[in-house]
């Protein structure tokens, strides 16, 4: 019964309300535009309660999947340094990720399909029948595949919380890292940024890699022969 009450509860919260209704418009909005800044300058609205609103919007943004997480990393950093910014994102992330789970393993995959998407989910299905366990791990390490979908793929298979959420930890700690040390570029001109976007392009070569590597070595008969094209 609580299962049932709780999110209808806080949906008729949010539409009963009109500033509730605008403020979801509005995050929605900032997100669409992709404007760092425009984030950025939002959190700081909130002055010593902005650490709060990065980590209430980190956790937002994670439920209703597939907004652009990156955009809060970059906004954390540029408010509060880049490893501070890390720290917030990262455990702001994994609270998200950790909801998102739960969300899956209590509600199951109907409702979860409206919050995401029926194809994004069977993406992550084929993952998880390659990869098995090691498929949230593998997943973390890999810059464009959705945070969110995965956590939401994880929470329907028979995976445990607390591999999940170490695997969770460990595989996206690298890539909050380099995002946070980009987005700690965006203030310090140019020729920094540039430095920083090389640096995430290099991460990403070297994730698709070890991924074809790693994919090879499971598979062998999934190799192409160059020599004949198949």
């Amino acid at each position: 019964m609580l299962k049932v009450c709780l999110p209808v509860g806080l949906v008729l919260g949010v539409m009963a309300f009109k500033p509730s209704r605008d403020w979801v418009k509005q995050v929605f909005l900032m997100f669409q535009l992709l404007d760092v800044n425009l984030i950025r300058g939002y959190i700081l609205s909130f002055g010593i309660w902005a650490p709060v609103m990065s980590f209430f919007l980190m956790v937002f943004q994670s439920v209703v999947a597939p907004l652009p997480a990156f955009l809060i990393t970059f906004a954390n950093a540029g408010l509060f340094g880049w490893w501070k910014g890390a720290i917030l994102s990262w455990s702001s992330a994994m609270a998200g990720a950790a909801l998102c789970f739960f969300i899956a393993k209590w509600y199951g995959r109907k409702p979860v399909e409206r919050l995401t998407s029926k194809a994004g989910l069977e993406g992550v299905d084929r993952f998880f029948d390659r990869y098995g366990n090691y498929a949230v791990f593998i997943t973390r390490l890999l810059p464009f595949v959705s945070f969110d979908i995965v956590s939401y793929g994880a929470g329907l298979t028979s995976m445990r919380f607390w591999p999940f959420f170490l695997a969770t930890g460990l595989g996206q700690l690298p890539a909050t890292i380099v995002y946070s040390y980009v987005g700690g570029m965006l203030t310090e001109g140019t020729r920094k940024f540039v430095l920083g976007l090389s640096l995430l392009f290099v991460l990403t070569a070297l994730v698709a890699l070890w991924k074809k590597i790693y994919r090879d070595r499971r598979d062998p008969e999934s190799c192409v022969d160059f020599s004949t094209g198949k």
